[in-house]
């Protein structure tokens, strides 16, 4: 289990992470999201040890990682794949992790073949692709057979086959009982994968809860109907103070209700109906709706030709 409780960490006069509390629970794959500059490295360099709060605390399994005497037995982490010794190969650098935290040999080999290394392992890592670096660096994470693993960015780089895998192995890691814990851009696989979110902004905690409940919008429903009188659908369905907006001449897009009542308002009407469904909001539509007071660096379109 990861605990963060009243955590704040100053850069100067930059506030970075600001009174951030959450908890990461076993067994689940918990998402960390927020835009550019929200806070998410700096708390994570701080659970792991890298950096030290200001003020509050960062714990895993109840101690600080600085406690650890062998650390990859209890957390495993992938923050830079880069941040590696070029000149050495990928199973020399395991070896190196491995004797360092008193792992046996052995798990070198278990590891490599975990992530698909293979033959590449006797090559420097100089040579890797952003992929093949990947790899290795989730590899280490892995050498201790952790309870705990940190991820930031772990899909970048990989071919469609590694982002297939990655997302088995994450699932795989999780109903293992352990505690995962994701940070990453690519909503649309966080989407596929985290059982969990936790939202920060400015370094401020926006929102922590089940993917399900955020991606509904907090509460928010809509319904798409098409019909070949939806005049009168949206007539009655104004009238009922449901909010409609038309998507084109057959097509509503309904606010603040759910199908069954569309449906039913319909035949009521004597309104035949060609679809009906309910519009499930994906992630990435709310966490822009979440985050949108909270983006500090924002780019703009150009102007066009005719605007100049």
């Amino acid at each position: 289990m990861i605990e963060v409780r009243g955590l704040t960490r100053r850069y100067g006069d930059v506030l970075a992470v600001d009174e951030l509390s959450f908890t990461v629970e076993p067994g689940k794959v918990t998402g960390f999201l927020g835009p550019n500059g929200a806070g998410k490295s700096t708390t994570m360099r701080v659970v792991l040890g890298l950096d030290r709060p200001t003020s509050g605390t960062a714990l895993v399994n109840g101690r600080r990682y600085a406690a650890f005497a062998e650390p990859l037995r209890e957390v495993g982490a992938l923050l830079d794949p880069g941040a590696v010794h070029p000149g050495r190969t990928g199973r020399g650098h395991l070896r190196v992790a491995a004797r360092a935290n008193g792992i046996p040999r052995r798990r070198v080999e278990e590891v490599i073949e975990r992530v698909g290394l293979g033959r590449a392992s006797r090559r420097r890592i100089k040579g890797y692709s952003l992929g093949m670096r990947q790899r290795l660096g989730i590899a280490t994470a892995l050498i201790g057979d952790p309870g705990v693993l940190v991820f930031d960015e772990p899909i970048n780089g990989l071919d469609l086959d590694g982002v297939r895998w990655i997302r088995g192995l994450l699932r795989q890691l999780a109903d293992e009982g352990r505690t995962v814990l994701i940070s990453s851009h690519l909503l649309g696989e966080v989407e596929q994968v985290a059982d969990r979110l936790v939202v920060i902004g400015r370094g401020r905690l926006i929102a922590d809860a089940t993917t399900e409940r955020i991606m509904s919008g907090l509460g928010h429903v809509q319904v798409r109907v098409r019909s070949p009188r939806s005049d009168v659908l949206l007539t009655g369905l104004r009238e009922r103070g449901f909010e409609v907006e038309r998507v084109d001449a057959g097509e509503l897009l309904v606010d603040g209700g759910a199908a069954e009542e569309v449906g039913a308002l319909a035949h009521a009407l004597d309104v035949p109906l060609q679809h009906l469904s309910e519009v499930r909001q994906s992630l990435e539509d709310a966490y822009l709706e979440l985050t949108s007071g909270s983006v500090e660096y924002q780019g703009h379109e150009l102007a066009t030709e005719g605007a100049r």
